[in-house]
């Protein structure tokens, strides 16, 4: 008597993002062992990320150096400039890179912190004299006539209508305020400073990072937070809360979500989650699914953190440029732990990130600045990626033997997609390739019925394929190049036979 094909239906695969932290064997089906080069779309599927397209024409000025900062520099009236800075010059422009860095200017590192301000940028990196751009040319801020008291700093946050900066060398505890609207002049007026070393809750502590919230003041230690209220009027601001054991790693991990402020500390991306009501801030953890990989890269990271926040993509993005990965945090839900369902992408030379007033994503390369956009990286494709945790179908001590994988696509016109599977932990995986065709959508009035498929949107394609091989447990994964069409991920069923005990 033929026995019954068991089935595991793999529905949304993913969904739950990336676990490496459970056992596999333990594992929801619902997360992933890989997923490379991807996002979870707004339908909950795994699906392959955006690519970019390069914006820079002229990149002369860039020489064969990489852009490291990106920003945008925001005016009340008239068209807002793009700063970027690498190969140690300052920029202006996105199709042709104009070359910006004052006359008699030294920079010897691109690790600029730049702020808006009243209708300024301005340039903030340790070991270099503060920069000041007014719309039409970058010079020393010290040089803008009733400049007072500049401060060299490595951090600086514009908020309550002043500029916030931290003291370096012997005064890395030390946060300065400027006038009332004057960004150059921190001697004069109502500007002021307060020395924050006595109150860490540890005793001792550095400034990393400023962040401004609910008109409180937050100061990021490297082990510690200090939280002040009532920083619209900073003479009188008064200590409001202290959170030892949690500081930040790097400045450029803040990040303003609207009603969170994320950040990456040395055991993970972290948040604030308060409401007007809470007297305190309470943190959590967002990264718990894969804390290891994140303290990971943390030690062996030498060169830049770079992070990007899009509401209109629903993503945080962490970068550790020196290792040329990205972890994509998808910020719209949680998972049962209270962590984001996060991907990585890999391999994408992405530097550094601006998010434009329209909610244009701009990124930095070594090609100049991209926008992320389309399906393609510079008109080369990328690999996507999705491997399954491993499925035992219920039942870890019996023999399986997978005799079909029916994967279920959206998209991936013309895509060539590779189907793989293994058996036990072995390292070495079978592969089933099949092309996609070319999926012309339709649309009434624009092709005959005859010509194409009648569609109003992307469309799917189902497989069936064969299957070899046996063991107690085994992995399904899916491979595609992305080359220039979008790919999501519908289903994966997995149908199998259940054989002897072991």
């Amino acid at each position: 008597m033929a026995q019954e094909l068991r089935s595991i239906n793999l529905v949304a695969p993913a969904f739950k993002g990336v676990n490496t932290e459970d056992s596999p064997l333990a594992q929801d089906p619902s997360f992933a062992e890989i997923a490379d080069n991807a996002v979870i779309d707004k339908r909950g599927r795994i699906a392959a990320r955006k690519g970019h397209t390069v914006l820079t024409t002229d990149k002369t000025a860039l020489g064969s150096g990489t852009i490291r900062v990106v920003h945008e520099f925001e005016k009340t009236s008239g068209t807002n400039v793009v700063l970027s800075a690498g190969n140690n010059k300052i920029f202006t422009g996105t199709t042709t890179l104009t070359d910006a860095t004052p006359g008699s200017y030294t920079i010897t590192a691109d690790n600029w912190k730049v702020v808006n301000f009243n209708e300024k940028a301005y340039f903030f990196q340790a070991s270099h004299h503060p920069l000041v751009y007014d719309g039409s040319s970058v010079v020393r801020l010290d040089s803008v006539s009733g400049a007072a008291g500049v401060i060299q700093s490595n951090e600086a946050v514009a908020a309550f209508g002043r500029l916030w900066v931290v003291g370096v060398g012997a005064n890395t505890s030390t946060v300065y305020w400027s006038d009332l609207l004057i960004g150059h002049d921190y001697t004069g007026g109502t500007s002021g400073s307060i020395d924050v070393s006595k109150v860490w809750p540890d005793g001792f502590d550095e400034i990393v990072a400023l962040a401004a919230h609910n008109g409180q003041l937050i100061v990021f230690g490297k082990h510690s937070i200090i939280v002040y209220a009532g920083a619209e009027a900073p003479a009188s601001m008064q200590l409001a809360d202290t959170i030892s054991g949690v500081g930040c790693v790097d400045r450029d991990t803040v990040k303003y979500t609207g009603t969170d402020v994320l950040f990456l500390s040395h055991s993970g991306l972290k948040s604030f989650a308060r409401t007007i009501q809470e007297k305190s801030m309470p943190i959590s953890s967002l990264s718990g699914n894969i804390t290891k990989d994140i303290i990971s890269s943390l030690q062996t990271e030498n060169q830049f953190f770079r992070s990007a926040y899009s509401p209109e993509e629903g993503f945080y993005l962490l970068t550790f440029v020196g290792q040329d990965v990205t972890y994509c945090f998808d910020v719209r839900g949680t998972t049962e732990n209270g962590s984001y369902r996060v991907t990585r992408w890999v391999s994408t030379g992405f530097s550094c990130y601006t998010r434009q007033e329209d909610g244009t994503l701009l990124i930095g390369t070594s090609n100049g600045i991209s926008e992320y956009t389309g399906y393609t990286d510079n008109t080369k494709p990328y690999r996507f990626k999705y491997y399954s945790p491993s499925l035992t179908f219920g039942d870890s001590s019996r023999i399986k033997i997978v005799k079909k994988l029916k994967p279920t696509l959206v998209g991936a016109n013309n895509a060539t997609v590779f189907l793989k599977w293994a058996y036990d932990f072995k390292g070495t995986y079978a592969t089933a390739e099949f092309t996609v065709g070319d999926q012309i959508t339709g649309f009434f009035g624009e092709s005959e019925f005859t010509a194409v498929e009648f569609t109003g949107g992307a469309l799917t394609n189902q497989r069936s394929l064969n299957a070899t091989g046996y063991g107690t447990s085994v992995v399904v994964g899916l491979e595609a190049d992305i080359d220039g069409s979008q790919l999501s991920l519908q289903e994966i069923n997995v149908m199998a036979l259940l054989g002897k005990l072991l």
